[in-house]
């Protein structure tokens, strides 16, 4: 069965998108912990990030730069993290958090997003990329 983010991949649920290439798409996550929390996530559906091959996990690492300097942009913060945590959806995905402090990183904190807000926080990044 196909994980919610290759439905969101293929077209079948909407998603928020930031950036998408041959190999790797990255979209709004729908429970933020911070605005600007973005999910980098391969096309292929792999669900253990160490089970990517070199040159996928390589070129998630690049784009996850890219997108970081775009969100110190939009969303100015002591860091960017990067987290890849895994347990809420079978399938590689890193996190992109702006971030001031580390209790910022608390996944039981998470928000529900508004998608009208996503849309507009997207938008926002894709000005800076």
């Amino acid at each position: 069965m196909a994980s919610i983010f290759s439905k969101i991949i293929a077209g079948d649920i909407p998603g928020h998108f930031v950036w998408q290439d041959d190999i790797a798409v990255a979209i709004m996550t729908i429970g933020p912990l911070k605005p600007g929390h973005v999910l980098v996530i391969p096309r292929k559906e792999v669900d253990h990030w160490y089970d990517l091959d070199a040159d996928t996990m390589a070129h998630l690492t690049v784009v996850s730069q890219k997108i970081a300097r775009a969100l110190q942009q939009a969303f100015p913060a002591e860091r960017v993290a990067m987290i890849i945590a895994g347990l809420e959806v079978p399938h590689t995905h890193l996190h992109l958090v702006p971030m001031d402090e580390m209790g910022e990183l608390d996944f039981s904190r998470a928000g529900e997003g508004d998608h009208v807000e996503l849309a507009a926080q997207a938008e926002k990044i894709r000005s800076f990329l």
